[in-house]
């Protein structure tokens, strides 16, 4: 846009000169031409100078029409920036950040889920083992073994929390480690959130789909030190948040009558990866 007026700009400029160079030269030979052309020479002069009138009230209007289209990017671009300022503003204020805390608990996920989501061909609320393959365990489900884990968490910064979803938690024992994925088909994995009655206390709980090898056994203690997980936050409001989370934590000295082991978090960091950013409401939660 800004070249094709720069040439418009340029076609009048060159067209007033011109016009102006005429006059000027009827002006000085006015006499030859009128001795020459008698009347035709007065007509002529006054055709120029008519069009010269034309030509310099057009190039004043276009410099005017300029002018006010430089003027209306600037007002549109003041709206833009003013706009991006109170989504910013509406962000930092209605963002959540979590912390996880008290006790992991980690046991078999139950046969009445396993029914309803993977006998159904849904991994919405599950992760599966990085090596595994999707298809095989929705045709093949008894070769795997099916784990929740619940992690209570409280806000320590902004609004009531709405969604909690995971792209990426790593299990570490020693020297070994266990990464899980959000199966392929999803973007990442939704978690439930389960508030506690008696504990007056919010829990986040994710199902794991493993391998039937020594991850977890029911029937002994299995020693974790450490969880990483990469996280999104949702507030109420529909403010995302992603960062990763670290649990640093104690191996439980004793399996719960439930087949259950229980991990008391002595630490944990939420570290923020992307600002907040406001979604919109009706995609916030569940995104096809």
């Amino acid at each position: 846009m800004k070249k094709y007026r720069n040439r418009i700009l340029m076609a009048m400029i060159i067209v007033g000169t011109t016009v102006f160079t005429l006059a000027i030269i009827s002006l000085f030979f006015g006499e030859e031409l009128a001795a020459r052309f008698d009347v035709i020479g007065i007509r002529i002069a006054t055709l120029l100078v008519a069009f010269a009138s034309f030509v310099s009230t057009s190039i004043f209007s276009f410099l005017v029409f300029n002018h006010n289209k430089t003027v209306s990017k600037i007002n549109e671009d003041m709206d833009r920036r003013a706009e991006l300022f109170r989504e910013l503003q509406f962000a930092s204020a209605n963002y959540s950040i979590i912390e996880f805390m008290d006790r992991m608990l980690m046991y078999p996920e139950s046969t009445r889920y396993v029914e309803n989501y993977i006998l159904k061909g849904k991994m919405e609320f599950h992760m599966i083992e990085k090596s595994l393959d999707e298809e095989d365990i929705l045709q093949n489900p008894e070769k795997y073994q099916f784990i929740s884990i619940k992690i209570p968490f409280r806000v320590v910064e902004g609004k009531t929390v709405a969604s909690i979803a995971f792209d990426r938690l790593r299990f570490y024992r020693q020297d070994n480690r266990f990464e899980f994925i959000t199966p392929p088909s999803l973007e990442e994995t939704k978690t439930y959130i389960l508030y506690n009655e008696h504990t007056k206390r919010k829990n986040t709980i994710v199902n794991l789909i493993v391998k039937k090898d020594d991850f977890f056994n029911p029937n002994i203690v299995n020693d974790f030190s450490k969880v990483e997980i990469k996280i999104r936050v949702i507030s109420l409001l529909g403010v995302e948040i992603k960062g990763n989370s670290e649990l640093y934590f104690s191996n439980p000295e004793q399996i719960e009558g439930n087949k259950s082991n229980t991990y008391r978090i002595n630490s944990s960091n939420f570290s923020v990866t992307k600002r907040p950013k406001i979604l919109d409401l009706p995609n916030a939660f569940y995104q096809e």
